[in-house]
């Protein structure tokens, strides 16, 4: 996470000692995991962006800019040297297995049984497997195999 005195914007988190409060903070609009998506599928310019999502032009600006500040995109010259064009970066990039997580669940539960949608697939157009999280001992776990271990800070 880049440090406030890195010219990053500093952020109120809603919830400081929850990881998945400060990711929601960082990612959990409407757009920006869609702008991510797009980017791991391929997606390089402001008008990609724009085309592939439908995003008004001040938004997609306004989430590119967040995206870089907080480390997700970085900007980089296009190859024909005329433009710059967004890439994601290692941090970008470790957000794979959330966006991979949140496409088959959508698959379950977001579409009729029988209703048309796209399929992500590996390099050989296999269905990647429905992710399955497991605890040190392979086991799967569930949200009722788990607990929270709060922090012993207070408000």
């Amino acid at each position: 996470m880049p440090h406030p005195s890195d010219g990053a914007p500093s952020v109120n988190w809603t919830d400081p000692d929850c990881p998945v409060a400060r990711t929601l903070d960082l990612v959990g609009d409407r757009w920006s995991l869609l702008v991510v998506r797009d980017a791991m599928d391929g997606a390089r310019s402001f008008t990609e962006f724009q085309r592939r999502t439908g995003i008004a032009r001040n938004i997609l600006s306004d989430r590119l800019r967040k995206l870089g500040a907080h480390g997700l995109l970085a900007q980089q010259t296009a190859p024909t040297g005329r433009r710059l064009e967004y890439v994601l970066t290692d941090r970008g990039r470790d957000l794979f297995p959330v966006l991979l997580t949140l496409r088959q669940w959508g698959e379950r539960h977001a579409f009729d049984p029988g209703e048309p949608h796209s399929t992500l697939v590996d390099e050989r157009g296999v269905r990647v497997p429905d992710l399955t999280p497991t605890g040190a001992d392979g086991a799967p776990l569930t949200a009722d195999s788990t607990t929270v271990r709060k922090t012993g800070r207070s408000r």
